[in-house]
Order: structure tokens, then C-alpha cells, then sequence
């Protein structure tokens, strides 16, 4: 079995409760059980699963992808408020040399200035944004359906 990573980066832990009108009122928990949910039902859970963190701090999601990046078959990533600024987590993702899909429950492209500049879709193949939670299980979509 290979494990889908999940990771979310800073301020992604208070999912649910933080600006509800822009990210909605679900939790990061919720994600997690929407994608368990969707790999049920597609009955793969004998192939993947999904194995999740999050962290407020750059260099813990780093540890976290060299520690579980070998076992993995690809990663979904919110990278939050590291989205413009995180250089080295974006090295972590390159080095792992996994699938990645970028995702965004806003659309940033909409938004103010300084979000609107992801540096990760220079190695992520997609950048989902704007769809809500739901762009999480599109990322999935892609991802179990190797697009």
C-alpha cells in the first residue's frame, strides 16, 4: 500500500474556524474523511492511503516529507501561508521526485497581490484554487486517475 501525503502548511489548522467566508466551515479533519471517503469508494483502499500533517512551522513539514516521501506514491499540498515564501519546502517536494498537487480552498489568483504568486506550480503538475475543500478530492481525482 502506498501512502497520498497530505500536508498543510501554516494557519490550515484553524480550517473551519478562520475567515468561514472566504474557507469555508470545514475542518482539516473533514478534508481527511472526504478523501478516505472518496478512496472507499473507488475501493482502493488496498492501493493507498492517506497520511496526513500539518504545521505552522516550515521546517517540520520539511522532516515530514524526507521522513515519509519514500513509502509514498504522491503528495497533495496546501502550502498556506507559505505559498509565495517557501523555497525550502518546495526543495522537499522536488528532492521527493513524487506527483505533487497544489491546492488552494481560495482562489488566489482573485484575491490580494501578494497571494496571487505561488511559487509551487513550478514543480506541482496541477494547482487547484478556488474550489473550496472540494479541491482537495480533485487532487485525488488527478492523482488515482494519473493525470
Amino acid at each position: 500500500m502506498k501512502n497520498i501525503l497530505l500536508i498543510n502548511g501554516p494557519n490550515l489548522n484553524l480550517l473551519g474556524k478562520r475567515d468561514v467566508e472566504i474557507y469555508g466551515n470545514k475542518t482539516l479533519s473533514d478534508v481527511e474523511d472526504i478523501l478516505v471517503k472518496f478512496i472507499n469508494e473507488k475501493d482502493l483502499k488496498n492501493k493507498f492511503q492517506i497520511k496526513s500533517y500539518q504545521s505552522n512551522h516550515e521546517g517540520d513539514l520539511i522532516d515530514f516529507i524526507q521522513a515519509n516521501s519514500k513509502d509514498s506514491h504522491a503528495i497533495i499540498i496546501n502550502p498556506g501561508g507559505l505559498t509565495t515564501v517557501g523555497f525550502s519546502l518546495l526543495d522537499a517536494l522536488i528532492d521527493t521526485k513524487l506527483l505533487c498537487v497544489e491546492v488552494h480552498i481560495s482562489n488566489i489568483h482573485e484575491r490580494e497581490e501578494f497571494r496571487r504568486n505561488s511559487i509551487f506550480p513550478n514543480y506541482c503538475k496541477y494547482q487547484i484554487a478556488g474550489k473550496g475543500v472540494e479541491g482537495y478530492r480533485l487532487a485525488l481525482e488527478k492523482i488515482i486517475n494519473g493525470d
